[in-house]
């Protein structure tokens, strides 16, 4: 009997990328998203793919439509194996110009979704005491950018989160895993339709990554558990940075206002945030002439784990160079990072 995965956003950009993958794995998909002709269209073209797939609809911000979504997945599917946190939703504003709705709209996708996710997954798994949860995540969970403070916030919060449900899994003696993928600007129809106050459209900061690649490491964590993985050297960078000066990732940081926008108006600035854009979106976005050609390029916590042993070794050594320093030794230690996972 094949093994069973869910993902949630599962009929556009790395959901729709994660879901192909899993099934060209032989392994039978669940999709749940809001979208019923995506939805239509994408158990199609999995069941094409010669497996078994399901698609159903639901929003992920209701906890009670998610458990009847597992359920029914589960009834005509089989047991889930893995289970992938993959929907969301953001606002590209500053702070100030986001509202309290849509703040609470950002949170109850990104974040609680997730959660929703995490807890109808654990009350199918539990019984059986197997079984692996993903949290798709985002460099941005740990390095916050601005005009994203909405869904940053909610980043963070999974990243919360998910250290505590492992903390009592690992105490109840639970051989459920969880994993978080951490993903750079990823080439996703989402710039297209994210819901945006600044009169500007959105773009993806350089450098920007295939869907696919992002959909290699969500499937590794399912068949291979690890506690992280990273996707992209700029996250890797990010993470570094982040722990070596914070003040100045902030001011780093800063520099990212001009990059995440494009000159001309958006097309849709209401977005996707409360309801489904309708259409046929795949999974590409307009970047693909930008898009860094490694399909191969992530590494998991345990990589992280040598790679800041080395860092941390390194910077002691260059204790004494003036202000900067650590961002300079961070750089020059980018070089020891252990090699990518290859799949």
């Amino acid at each position: 009997m094949a093994k069973v995965a869910v993902v949630t956003g599962g009929t556009v950009g790395i959901g729709r990328a994660t879901a192909a993958l899993f099934a060209e794995r032989g392994w039978s998909v669940g999709v749940i998203a809001r979208d019923p002709g995506r939805l239509a269209t994408t158990e199609a073209a999995l069941r094409a793919q010669g497996v078994q797939a399901l698609a159903v609809a639901a929003d992920v911000a209701d906890q009670a439509a998610v458990a009847r979504a597992a359920e029914q997945i589960e009834a005509a599917l089989g047991p889930i194996d893995a289970w992938v946190n993959n929907a969301m939703a953001t606002v590209v504003s500053p702070a100030r110009d986001i509202t309290a709705e849509e703040y609470e709209r950002v949170t109850a996708v990104t974040y609680l979704g997730q959660v929703h996710g995490s807890l109808a997954a654990l009350r199918l798994m539990t019984p059986r005491n197997r079984g692996a949860i993903i949290q798709v995540s985002s460099g941005l969970g740990f390095r916050s950018a601005p005009l994203q403070s909405a869904y940053c916030g909610a980043k963070a919060a999974v990243r919360g989160f998910t250290d505590s449900l492992r903390s009592e899994l690992i105490h109840d003696g639970l051989k459920i895993t969880l994993s978080v993928i951490y993903l750079p600007a990823v080439n996703t129809p989402q710039f297209n339709w994210a819901r945006n106050h600044t009169g500007r459209m959105q773009t993806a900061p350089s450098p920007v990554f295939d869907p696919r690649l992002c959909a290699q490491a969500i499937v590794f964590a399912a068949e291979h558990p690890r506690r992280e993985i990273y996707v992209g050297r700029s996250v890797a960078q990010m993470g570094a940075v982040q722990r070596l000066s914070p003040g100045l990732a902030d001011r780093a940081a800063a520099r990212m206002w001009e990059a995440q926008l494009e000159s001309r108006p958006p097309e849709q600035p209401a977005g996707n945030l409360f309801e489904p854009i309708p259409g046929e979106k795949g999974i590409d976005g307009r970047f693909s002439d930008r898009v860094k050609p490694s399909r191969q390029e992530f590494w998991t916590s345990r990589q992280r784990d040598v790679f800041y042993g080395v860092l941390a070794t390194g910077a002691m050594g260059l204790g004494a160079v003036t202000m900067g320093g650590p961002l300079l030794a961070g750089m020059a230690l980018m070089r020891v990072l252990p090699k990518p996972r290859r799949r």
